[in-house]
């Protein structure tokens, strides 16, 4: 289930959980990000790889393509099984921005995005369905799991694909990763 905690970004204080996909998307559009619930009906094998995945979600991708433009799609994915798992996971636990907005379709599984604004840490479980946009320079990071499973089709305005921006800040150590999360949950 698609799952919204708010932190305080100093200190350990738990905000309140939302599991009510209409008040996550109206609370996430208050800092600019939009969440909306698509359809991920197609059938796609474990090892569906990125042509079955683009092929299966053709209609979707170029509804978005006709709004915004972007240049370069792709998929990324991983499952419990791929050998640089935990290279991939490392990469993107660290504090990022990106010049571009980044637009994340998940077709399969979940993954755990933290958002860092204004003094908060929006800790956002999406699902398969759920359709990000977070605005260009917001500070975040991404855990899949020490036990990854997820397919996201990914946009790009810009032909060079994904760029992130390294803040520096260790601020991922202080909060709960993915394993931790949902277990909790």
């Amino acid at each position: 289930m698609t799952t919204l905690t708010i932190y305080k970004d100093k200190g350990k204080d738990k905000g309140k959980t939302l599991t009510d996909f209409p008040e996550i998307a109206k609370t996430l559009s208050g800092i600019g990000v939009q969440l909306e619930r698509w359809k991920a009906n197609q059938p796609l094998g474990k090892d569906a790889g990125q042509d079955e995945v683009l092929a299966a979600y053709k209609e979707s991708i170029e509804k978005l393509n006709r709004k915004y433009g972007f240049q370069k799609v792709d998929v990324v994915g991983l499952n419990p099984d791929h050998p640089d798992k935990d290279t991939m996971r490392q990469k993107f636990l660290a504090e990022h921005t990106h010049a571009d907005f980044e637009v994340r379709f998940f077709v399969e599984g979940n993954g755990l995005f933290y958002l860092h604004v204004g003094g908060k840490v929006y800790t956002l479980l999406c699902e398969k369905g759920d359709l990000i946009s977070v605005p260009a320079n917001t500070t975040h990071w991404f855990d899949m799991g020490s036990k990854p499973y997820f397919k996201c089709i990914r946009f790009f305005t810009t032909p060079d694909g994904w760029v992130g921006n390294f803040t520096g800040n260790e601020i991922a150590k202080q909060f709960p990763d993915y394993d931790l999360y949902t277990a909790s949950l």
